[in-house]
């Protein structure tokens, strides 16, 4: 992995020293004698190679120094100063000798990209830790998001269900109270009429003698509905309905069901919306 970051560096750094080489012998070769341009030469590239081979062997002992830092990077603005110099002053390809001008900073550069790589470089063995590490999170993620969405189906179906059975009483109950308006209408025409009441009054018991008791209509007074109602009226509250379950859970030992709970809460006339009641024993339990 770590040639995808050090062969490009010594690329780099190999071009720009073969560059500056031939700039300076080219440069200063009118000047000077060419072996002592080329001493001048190898001076620039050999002090920067000198530096970097420094910083490599601090950076593989995990340590830095910022002197021998600043000297590398001096050597490189020396080797650039010398480029772009000679670009200015050449008498032609002025703008292809600048195009080049910029090698050896940028050299500098990747040997720095490559120092950061091997700082923050991690072993397959962590890697692998860190990739399951992401992945059992978003394996438990994605179960919570599927069991959120299971208690939404279900709690809909249960409510749905709640809801269509209070329908179906509730028409039971109309068409109960519609027979039995019809059946009382029907006595009331009977005991109203002038026949039929004589014949329904012959067939009674007298109570004293010569009066005929009046036949009466049975009793019958008004149905009450019931209502599927979420939440009765005068509604507990929260924490008044927590500390009755509470109560009512603890009052055996072993510690009551939900289901035991319900039953014995129903029976003692408490009122409580379904939700609600499994709601404060999810909160006391």
């Amino acid at each position: 992995m770590n040639a995808k970051t050090v062969l490009p560096a010594v690329a780099m750094t190999a071009v720009s020293m073969v560059l500056t080489l031939a700039v300076v012998v080219m440069w200063l070769g009118t000047a000077m004698p060419w072996p002592v341009a080329l001493v001048v030469g190898l001076g620039i590239d050999g002090g920067w190679l000198a530096t970097l081979a420094y910083e490599r062997r601090l950076a593989a002992q995990g340590d830095h120094n910022r002197a021998v830092t600043g000297v590398g990077w001096s050597f490189g603005l020396i080797a650039t100063g010398v480029l772009v110099t000679h670009a200015l002053t050449a008498e032609q390809s002025t703008g292809a000798w600048l195009a080049v001008a910029w090698l050896p900073i940028a050299a500098k550069a990747l040997w720095l990209v490559h120092g950061l790589w091997e700082r923050t470089a991690l072993t397959p063995n962590a890697l692998g830790a860190i990739r399951g590490i992401q992945q059992e999170a978003r394996d438990e993620a994605a179960v919570a998001r599927a069991r959120l969405r299971a208690k939404a189906v279900t709690e809909e179906t249960r409510l749905t269900a709640v809801t269509q059975a209070g329908a179906r009483v509730a028409r039971v109950q109309a068409k109960t109270a519609q027979t039995l308006s019809r059946a009382w209408s029907t006595l009331e025409t009977a005991r109203e009429g002038k026949d039929t009441g004589r014949a329904l009054t012959s067939v009674t018991h007298r109570v004293t003698p010569d009066v005929t008791p009046r036949w009466e209509l049975p009793v019958w007074g008004p149905a009450e509905p019931v209502a599927f109602a979420l939440e009765s009226a005068p509604a507990l509250t929260d924490a008044a309905l927590d500390a009755l379950v509470d109560e009512i859970r603890h009052s055996e030992n072993p510690a009551l069901s939900y289901r035991e709970m319900a039953i014995r809460f129903r029976a003692a006339g408490h009122s409580a919306s379904e939700v609600r009641l499994r709601a404060a024993w999810k909160r006391v339990a």
